[in-house]
C-alpha cells in the first residue's frame, strides 16, 4: 500500500453572486451606500476576469425567470466554462418549515436550476429570524418537506444542498441529512455561518464533509461596538485575514474527494474593508487558489 499525488484532481475555486448584493440593489440598513447597478452579465464577466472555475447564482438577483432569459444565462455560463450552483432561498427560505408557499416556490425553482444547466441547487430551511424559536419542530417539519422535495429534484436530475443559514448548528444539520437520507440531499457548507452560531467551522466540516455538495467560504473578524448577539458581529474580511482555518476545511473536503468548488461568499464587510467588494473578492479568490495549491492531493492504492 502506498500513496501518490493525484494530478487529475484539485480543489476548484469559485464565487457566489451574493458577494455583490449591494450592486444588485440589496443594501443592509447599517451599510447605507448603494453602488451602480450590476447585471447578471456584469457579474459573470467579472467572475471570468478573476479566473474562477465556478459560480453560485442567487435566484433573488435574477431579473427574470422566463425561458429565454434562463437560456441566455446558461449560454453565458457555458461560454465561460463555469461550474454552477443555483442558489434559492434568500433571505428566510422555508421559515423553519412554516411557509408552504415558499415550499411550492422552491419546487418551481428546481426547474430554473435545470434550465441553467446546474446539477446542485442551494436551498434554505430557515434563517436567523427563526433561530430562537424551538428547533426540534422546525427540523422535523423540514425533514418531511425535503423528503418530498428531493423526489422532485431527482426527476430533474438536481441535487438539493441545504445551507446552514445562521439557524442550525452542525449536529442539527447532520440530523436533518440523516433523516432525509437521500444521496440527492446534502449541505451547502457555510464556514462563516457556523462561526456565527458559535460552532467551530473545522469541527463542523469534520462531521459534514461526506455530505458537502456546495460551499460558501467566509473569513471573519469581530466588530467592535457591535453586540455579540447581532448577526454581523462577525463580519467578512478577505480570506486568510480572519479567524477561520479555511485551509483545514479545504483539506477535509479534498480528503473526501469533494467534486464541487470552493466558493467565496461575503455578506456584510468588516469596517476595515467596508464598500471594497471587488478588492475583497479578488484577494479572497487568490487566497482560495493558494489554499487549493497547498492541499495534499493523495490517493491510496492497495497493491
Amino acid at each position: 500500500m502506498f500513496e501518490f499525488m493525484d494530478t487529475n484532481y484539485r480543489l476548484k475555486v469559485g464565487i457566489d453572486s451574493y458577494c455583490f448584493h449591494r450592486f444588485f440593489g440589496e443594501v443592509y440598513p447599517h451599510q447605507y451606500k448603494k453602488e451602480a447597478p450590476f447585471s447578471m452579465e456584469d457579474f459573470l464577466a467579472y467572475a471570468k476576469s478573476i479566473a474562477v472555475d465556478g459560480v453560485s447564482l442567487e435566484s433573488c438577483f435574477f431579473p427574470s425567470f422566463d425561458s429565454d432569459y434562463l437560456s441566455n444565462v446558461k449560454g453565458w455560463l457555458d461560454e465561460y466554462g463555469f461550474d454552477r450552483v443555483y442558489a434559492w432561498g434568500h433571505p428566510d427560505g422555508l421559515e423553519g418549515g412554516k411557509n408552504e408557499k415558499e415550499f411550492e416556490s422552491m419546487l418551481q425553482h428546481i426547474e430554473h436550476a435545470k434550465a441553467i444547466g446546474a446539477e446542485v441547487m442551494r436551498v434554505v430551511g430557515s434563517s436567523l429570524m427563526f433561530r430562537f424559536e424551538p428547533h426540534e419542530p422546525q427540523l422535523e417539519k423540514l425533514a418531511t418537506l425535503f423528503k418530498e422535495a428531493v423526489k422532485v429534484g431527482e426527476s430533474h436530475h438536481i441535487k438539493l444542498a441545504i445551507e446552514n443559514h445562521i439557524d442550525y448548528n452542525s449536529e442539527e444539520i447532520l440530523w436533518l441529512l440523516k433523516e432525509v437520507d437521500s444521496p440527492n440531499f446534502g449541505v451547502n457548507f457555510d464556514s462563516g455561518n457556523f462561526l456565527r452560531v458559535l460552532d467551530d467551522p473545522v469541527k463542523a466540516m469534520e462531521k459534514l464533509a461526506p455530505y458537502v455538495m456546495a460551499t460558501h467560504i467566509k473569513d471573519m473578524l469581530p466588530v467592535r461596538g457591535i453586540p455579540v448577539d447581532e448577526w454581523y458581529f462577525f463580519s467578512c474580511v478577505p480570506t486568510g485575514l480572519g479567524l477561520i482555518d479555511n485551509q483545514q476545511i479545504a483539506q477535509l473536503l479534498v480528503d473526501h474527494n469533494y467534486q464541487g468548488f470552493f466558493a467565496v461568499e461575503t455578506d456584510t464587510l468588516h469596517p476595515s474593508h467596508a464598500f471594497r467588494e471587488r478588492e475583497v473578492v479578488a484577494q479572497s479568490i487568490q487566497e482560495l487558489k493558494n489554499i487549493s495549491a497547498r492541499c495534499q492531493y493523495k490517493k491510496e492504492v492497495h497493491a
